[in-house]
């Protein structure tokens, strides 16, 4: 059950779009190994334009992922990779299919 999300924006400096790419690629192991994150995809919307897009079943474990290595790691290369700071929007759920469902989150039900 996911009620809460998260969309992360990311605009790659110039010449660091191959980079960025792979960052994303590589923050999957920590996605998987976070219990509260329901949901967790790094996607590219065009050459230079990045994201992140994920979702929780609630507050608490969307801060304990804003908390964890992912974050941290963006943090820590943002200077690096980013032409300008994640844009980073918290949105809720309304309705949602995973594997094995196609419920209506809790606060809604």
């Amino acid at each position: 059950m996911v009620n809460v999300g998260l969309q992360v924006r990311l605009e790659a400096k110039p010449g660091k779009e191959k980079e960025l790419e792979e960052f994303l690629r590589a923050q999957l192991s920590y996605a998987v190994g976070e219990p509260g994150t329901t949901a967790w995809f790094a996607i590219k919307l065009d050459a230079k334009t990045f994201g992140i897009f994920d979702a929780f079943p609630d507050e608490n474990a969307s801060q304990a992922h804003l908390a964890g290595e992912i974050a941290k790691g963006l943090g820590a290369q943002a200077a690096n990779l980013l032409a300008q700071p994640p844009n980073i929007e918290k949105f809720a759920v309304l309705a949602a299919k995973l594997p094995g469902n196609g419920e209506v989150p809790d606060s809604l039900g």
